[in-house]
């Protein structure tokens, strides 16, 4: 597949290859059969990921949302050291290594999400090489592992949800770090499909609903000449339904429950509903006290919401 590091300031010339490496997306990444609902008597009866109620999970998830990166990776790998065959060990390694990344290069801020130059467009400066090598190597782990479980169980649920968590999180990294829309196109394509599958056999793992709402909502964000391009390839997105699934894993969800939170406050303040995105970041506030970025976010809120309008002068 091409890699296009930037998207075409315009219709024209530039758009061309482009279109032409969109429609190779849709040839290259032609979703199966699977990647669609079960149908009524298909699926056998549900199985929730064995993974989904962990306490030493739990508490390394608690690491990472107090930006106690190293203790949180650390303390996925010990959990996988038990479990040499669990997938999810490795992909929640790759997950400390995006959250931190994105907590060094202020993605998960207002001033980021609210910019569209910068939502739409990645960060300006070069992504950390020593992060974006143990990103690599706890993907192709987790993959690796995954696979292999599936070879055996092609719908095994943890091995779905460990597949659903790292397409999600390629796709973003390929977005927001590296910049290469397309290859973050492709995997989205891949999130989609195995967040369906894995919702179709376990529909009670509503942490998957994240990956597909960010999806939604960053793709229906894009101006419409893009998302027409990016519909010819498969890609499809809608803000509103990304609103909806975000708010599905910022209340129903279980380890990725507070970055939906995050992301969907962020959202809020993009659909100009601060009331809404001050409740998400209090909840926060609340449960993660010693999390600056937190605390943050509700404090610029709460300041630009109260500070005079010009004509009560």
């Amino acid at each position: 597949m091409n890699r296009v590091s930037t998207w075409s300031g315009r219709l024209g010339r530039g758009a061309r290859p482009l279109l032409l490496a969109v429609l190779m997306t849709a040839l290259i990444s032609n979703p199966s059969a699977e990647a669609r609902w079960p149908r009524a008597g298909e699926a056998s009866a549900p199985v929730a990921p064995d993974v989904m109620s962990d306490q030493e999970l739990d508490a390394g998830f608690r690491l990472l949302y107090e930006v106690k990166f190293d203790e949180a990776r650390e303390a996925f790998a010990k959990w996988q050291q038990k479990r040499p065959t669990e997938p999810l060990g490795p992909a929640l390694e790759a997950a400390s290594d995006l959250f931190e990344e994105f907590y060094r290069k202020g993605v998960l801020t207002s001033e980021f999400f609210l910019d569209d130059n910068r939502m739409l467009g990645g960060i300006k400066d070069k992504p950390d090489p020593e992060l974006e090598r143990q990103f690599a190597s706890a993907v192709q782990r987790a993959q690796k592992l995954a696979r292999a479980r599936m070879a055996q169980q092609p719908k095994d649920p943890d091995a779905l949800f460990a597949l659903t968590l790292i397409a999600g999180m390629q796709a973003d990294d390929f977005f927001l770090i590296q910049r290469r829309q397309l290859d973050s196109m492709r995997s989205l394509r891949e999130t989609d499909r195995n967040a369906r599958i894995l919702l179709g056999v376990a529909p009670d793992t509503d942490d998957a609903y994240l990956a597909l709402g960010v999806a939604n909502y960053i793709i229906g964000c894009l101006p419409a000449y893009k998302r027409a391009f990016l519909r010819i390839g498969g890609v499809h997105g809608d803000r509103a339904a990304g609103m909806q699934q975000l708010a599905v894993a910022a209340s129903r969800g279980h380890y990725l429950r507070p970055f939906a939170k995050l992301m969907l406050a962020l959202a809020e303040l993009r659909e100009k509903n601060p009331s809404m995105a001050r409740q998400q970041l209090a909840e926060l506030v609340a449960e993660f006290p010693d999390n600056p970025l937190f605390a943050h976010e509700l404090s610029k809120l709460s300041a630009s919401t109260t500070q005079p309008h010009p004509s009560d002068d």
